[in-house]
């Protein structure tokens, strides 16, 4: 067996030692175990979770093998959950795999309590009566669930669970924290060292751009009664004399400076969100609190005093042209800075579990640390039941969503997904499955979707008569293509929530194979 470090070399690169650890900590069930259920579990198992549970009664059909690469010609009339299990086990021997041949309706039914072992519940192919059941079982449970659907040429995902907090958000774009817009005495003193008008041309060219902008900014802010850039011309203007202090054409430090000129004009203080954050009702803390909500607590003290406003230093620096003794010079006392942050934050986050009653020493430094370096990219993603979502869907999104052109496709499919299931139940079939009554299918199912509407309080919208018939042409078949894309977007999803990184969906992800589009939709 090949070593972990090894093995997962790729994705380590992604969410680290950290992330994979709480993989294989992860204990994950599938519901129902067809092409979505099985290829969900296939990216999760590769990606090295603790252990799996298949649950599904059924038995491998003829028709299965045209669309699930887990079983094959001499698994016709065995158990699926038992192929499947057998199969995925083979991808990766460290995952721990076992089965249950019990159909997941009868098991939500039955036996609520079975959902509360696992850190996390993929539901694939459920209707919307079993959806519903389930949701409220995770939910009182507080057991992370995921739903995945494929159907014809749609799908959906869903996530569903009270809460989700997020360190490492990791967003695509953000801000170096430099702190050039309110620099702390070290690093003032630091610049105030070194002399931008030093006569050695080699010296000039590798005067790093962290200084040159904190040196130039405490000029201007000298000069203009200790404010700092703000309009347009006075930006430009502050360009402008960076471009004056070079002395050749070659200085990529002083050309580094004014490409990074607007760190000296970002605002001060912390983001609109993380405001937001620390002033949510759940930073007032008891012995009840999680741990995230602990340190918020522990971050808005150091907020209101060691910090003077400014969330803990993350203690990085980029890389920029200078000399090499700079460099480190100016590495170690952004370092500094962070270890000072994150020694306060440590003693605010003991003093607030000793004043809750609870071991002060119950979150580790790693933990503290992390937060730290992550404090200014903090989220918190809440989600509502599915039954709320159902029943009470925000009716304004909803008509919004229907006269959009450009989601009307998807709200049309989010609608006769839970069409058929209506149709199911009134007519104990399934739409299409009938050659024969394909024309009476399709007034059926107009009818049905026409009522949902109405009931969820768009009286008077409808939905595209094309997408009625392709749906009453799919009848309810997972073509592998469209499963396998399904499968992979809930196991993403699923990665985001079991590690706690990166900032999983907020709403229903539909896909729309017809025209090749995935949308979410905030219902």
């Amino acid at each position: 067996m090949a070593e972990p470090k090894t093995k997962y070399d790729r994705q380590l690169r992604i969410w680290g030692q950290q992330g994979q650890a709480a993989l294989e900590k992860a204990s994950i069930c599938l519901l129902n175990c067809g092409p979505t259920g099985s290829e969900t579990l296939k990216n999760l198992v590769l990606g090295g979770v603790g252990s799996i549970t298949v649950v599904d009664g059924s038995k491998v059909e003829v028709g299965d093998l045209g669309n699930n690469f887990m079983v094959d010609e001499s698994s016709v009339g065995q158990s699926k959950a038992k192929c499947v299990c057998a199969f995925l086990q083979e991808l990766n021997d460290a995952v721990k795999a076992k089965f249950i041949e019990e159909y997941p309706e009868a098991l939500i039914e039955k036996n609520p309590s079975f959902f509360s072992q696992f850190s996390l519940v993929v539901a694939t192919q459920l209707v919307e009566d079993s959806m519903i059941k389930l949701d409220r079982i995770c939910w009182e449970a507080n057991v992370m669930l995921v739903f995945a659907r494929s159907y014809g040429l749609t799908g959906l995902v869903r996530i569903s669970l009270k809460e989700h907090t997020v360190f490492e958000s990791k967003p695509d774009h953000f801000l170096d924290d430099l702190r050039l817009n309110n620099p702390w005495p070290e690093l003032r003193r630091f610049a105030e060292n070194i002399d931008l008008d030093v006569s050695d041309p080699v010296a000039h060219k590798h005067i790093p751009y962290v200084v040159i902008l904190e040196k130039m900014a405490q000029e201007w802010a000298k000069n203009h009664g200790g404010s700092l850039p703000s309009t347009r011309e006075e930006k430009r203007e502050f360009k402008e004399l960076l471009k004056a202090r070079m002395t050749a054409l070659d200085e990529d430090n002083y050309k580094e400076a004014i490409e990074a000129s607007f760190k000296v004009f970002a605002p001060r203080g912390i983001s609109s969100a993380l405001k937001h954050i620390i002033n949510d009702s759940c930073a007032e803390v008891d012995k009840n609190s999680s741990d995230f909500w602990i340190l918020v607590a522990a971050l808005k003290e150091f907020l209101a005093n060691e910090g003077g406003g400014e969330a803990p230093l993350e203690g990085s620096i980029p890389d920029m042209t200078s000399s090499t003794e700079h460099y480190v010079n100016l590495q170690n006392i952004y370092l500094a800075k962070a270890e000072a942050d994150f020694l306060a934050i440590e003693q605010w986050v003991r003093n607030i579990l000793k004043k809750i009653g609870t071991d002060p020493n119950s979150i580790s430094k790693a933990t503290i640390k992390s937060f730290c370096k992550n404090a200014r990219k903090l989220r918190v993603c809440r989600y509502r039941p599915v039954e709320e979502e159902y029943n009470s869907p925000t009716v304004s999104e909803l008509q919004k969503y229907t006269t959009d052109e450009e989601y009307s496709v998807a709200v049309g499919f989010y609608i006769l997904l839970r069409a058929v299931d209506r149709f199911a139940a009134n007519y104990n079939s399934i739409p299409g499955q009938f050659d024969g009554a394909m024309d009476e299918d399709i007034s059926r199912l107009k009818t049905t979707a026409v009522g949902l509407l109405s009931d969820l309080g768009c009286n008077g919208s409808t939905i595209a008569e094309d997408l009625i018939n392709e749906m009453c042409r799919f009848g309810a078949a997972e073509l592998h293509a469209v499963a396998a894309f399904i499968g992979g977007i809930a196991s993403q999803e699923v990665i985001k929530l079991v590690t706690r990184q990166f900032v999983p969906m907020s709403g229903t992800f539909i896909f729309n194979g017809i025209d090749h589009k995935s949308q979410l939709l905030q219902l």
